[in-house]
């Protein structure tokens, strides 16, 4: 082996021992391996020393030389046992110093080891404190994100949260005007049905007390019938009348008026014996426009009439009507058999003496609580003298709604109700120029209807 070969291999012994003992800085601020070099040349020169000890330097050869190298070993193995020890002790002393570089040498690649992971530990942290800045913007973000998020949840919910109470409270609002509503509709219904019994029992005690006095008087009437003379019945009594002998048929559709409108005026009429618990008799029923009202209203109705003529016209339109006179046919009624009358146009034909028998008759026939309705010209209206009454040659004369009353309350009929029908103005525009009051007072309505109930 060379020199140049002996050389390399030292060293690269050494860079091996050195890198395995580090040695000066460690790449730390103030921290470094300790220098263990001095320390290996001082135990390598002990060594050097405790080896030499009991041995004999060599010299040159020679006879002198030799001698003298024979006696020092001798002197040297003379003193071995009084060195012994001492070289013991300087044998441990080197255990002792190799044992503490080697202790220094693992302290000092415990302090490279530490280094290197406070090296990596730093390199960490530079890398997590340039991610944490990536992170903290994405956290940033992320949170401005959440808070605009929760913001606009919040608000979302705050209007949802309103438009709930206000549908809460249109519907609350809704749910009392419903509730009041019914209970204002129930109240007003409730109070009418008070009302309407209140006023029942009011007719049915008036009418009660309308019967009580008509008693009395028909008592007091025959009181006074038995003790004064008889009323012969022939004062009652009239001579047939003469008609003149002309077209009924016309003179009625001409001044009385067409049958359509007057069927529409009866519709009233109608309306009043809804009902009604027996069959309703149109005494006098001309052409028939009531028996055809009440027909389409599903009344029972038939008529009487004298005229040949009518009795025709009415059985010729499918109505139940009988020829003959009035007062006979009503003579030949069973008493209460009737459950309504109906007269219309007739009385103010009739000679006056024979109105109350006419009501004397109707009271009989008629049932409890029938209701008659009588029709006639209305003779407090000024106008009817001037133009209608006396267009019709059978009039005889008019009949006065308070003396038509007298009749039927004297003959038991009770709740008596007056109506005036078909105002003059209506047909007389003149009568528009006179004061209100006035003409209310004289110029009134042509006819008048009386309805009564019997007691």
């Amino acid at each position: 082996m060379t020199d140049e070969e002996l050389t390399a291999a030292i060293q690269e012994v050494q860079q091996r021992a050195r890198s395995r003992v580090p040695q000066g800085s460690l790449g730390l601020d103030g921290v470094t391996a300790a220098d263990l070099m001095p320390l290996v040349h001082a135990r390598d020169a002990a060594e050097a020393k405790v080896a030499a000890i009991g041995t004999v330097n060599p010299r040159p050869p020679g006879f002198k030389n030799g001698i003298i190298q024979r006696f020092k070993r001798l002197a040297s193995r003379a003193l071995d046992w009084h060195v012994r020890e001492q070289v013991e002790f300087n044998r441990a002393t080197m255990v002792c110093v190799q044992a503490t570089l080697e202790a220094l040498a693992d302290m000092n690649r415990s302090v490279a080891s530490l280094t290197a992971y406070h090296h990596e530990l730093r390199a960490n942290a530079e890398d997590l404190k340039k991610h944490s800045d990536e992170w903290r913007a994405g956290i940033e973000e992320r949170r401005s994100a959440s808070e605009i998020h929760l913001l606009r949840t919040v608000s979302e919910l705050q209007s949802a949260f309103h438009l709930r109470a206000s549908v809460i409270e249109q519907n609350f609002r809704e749910s009392v005007r419903q509730q009041h509503d019914d209970f204002t509709n129930e109240l007003d219904r409730r109070t009418l049905d008070i009302q309407k019994r209140l006023w029942q029992d009011v007719e049915k005690i008036r009418g009660e007390y309308d019967r009580l006095i008509h008693t009395e008087l028909r008592l007091l009437r025959q009181k006074l019938a038995a003790t004064g003379a008889a009323v012969p019945a022939s004062a009652v009594t009239t001579a047939p009348q003469e008609h003149p002998d002309i077209d009924w048929m016309g003179f009625a559709e001409q001044f009385r008026g067409s049958e359509d409108r007057i069927r529409e005026q009866q519709k009233c009429y109608v309306g009043r014996f809804a009902g009604a618990s027996g069959e309703i008799l149109d005494v006098g029923c001309g052409r028939g426009e009531f028996l055809e009202a009440a027909k389409a209203a599903s009344l029972a109705a038939r008529g009487i009439d004298q005229s040949q003529e009518s009795v025709a016209l009415c059985r010729s339109k499918g109505l139940d009507v009988e020829h003959g006179d009035m007062f006979a046919y009503l003579d030949s009624l069973a008493d209460g058999s009737l459950g309504g009358a109906y007269c219309a146009q007739v009385v103010e034909h009739l000679p006056p003496a024979t109105v109350p028998r006419l009501v004397k008759l109707l009271s009989q026939k008629l049932r409890l609580g029938a209701l008659v309705a009588i029709e006639t010209p209305n003779p407090e209206c000024l106008a009817i003298f001037a133009t209608h009454f006396y267009l019709d040659p059978t009039h005889t004369r008019p009949v006065p709604a308070p003396l038509l009353r007298f009749y039927l309350e004297s003959e038991g009929f009770g709740s008596v109700q007056i109506e005036r029908l078909t105002p003059a103005v209506d047909s007389m525009p003149a009568l528009a120029a006179l004061p209100p009051a006035f003409r209310d007072a004289f110029f009134g309505g042509l006819d008048y209807a009386i309805f009564a109930q019997k007691l």
